[in-house]
């Protein structure tokens, strides 16, 4: 099992909207970042853990927790002429883009971006680095039981 941190925009797609959506499960579309699209076409596998992120919003932070819930297939937004993500370059046979599709396993409170910033175990967190811009990172073993002993407010992982 691998984990990972997923941002959305949550005027885009919130964790909300995943707890609204049937059986608790979206298309995880738009990915138009090569490195961030080779995690998911290469490295996720069904089960693996999500911090569902919400990025580019007055309060940055984890808002749930998700599970990859099926193998990565064609984006089919890279299709759609009428989609911000479509791609001329991009053919049914040959498609450049993927998605997978992620299961809600819990909203949880917020945890804030300065939180996770004051958080000694998170020090090496990707997301935490400067410059970092991607929209799916990888997340080791410890910083997810991190993650989840600050989510419960413990020392010890929920």
């Amino acid at each position: 099992m691998a984990y990972w941190l997923m941002k959305s925009e949550p005027d885009e797609v919130s964790i909300d909207d995943l707890a609204r959506a049937p059986r608790q499960t979206l298309a995880w579309t738009g990915v138009r970042n090569y490195q961030a699209r080779n995690f998911m076409r290469d490295d996720f596998g069904v089960g693996d853990g999500v911090l569902f992120y919400h990025s580019s919003c007055p309060q940055p932070g984890v808002a749930g927790l998700a599970e990859v819930a099926s193998r990565a297939l064609a984006d089919e937004t890279q299709f759609d002429p009428d989609s911000p993500y479509f791609d001329a370059a991009a053919k049914r046979d040959v498609p450049r883009w993927v998605g997978v599709d992620v299961r809600l396993v819990r909203k949880t409170r917020l945890l804030p971006l300065t939180e996770m910033r004051a958080a000694p175990a998170l020090a090496t967190m990707r997301v935490l680095q400067r410059g970092n811009r991607l929209s799916i990172t990888p997340v080791s073993r410890s910083e997810w039981d991190a993650v989840l002993r600050l989510l419960a407010g413990s020392a010890t992982p929920p």
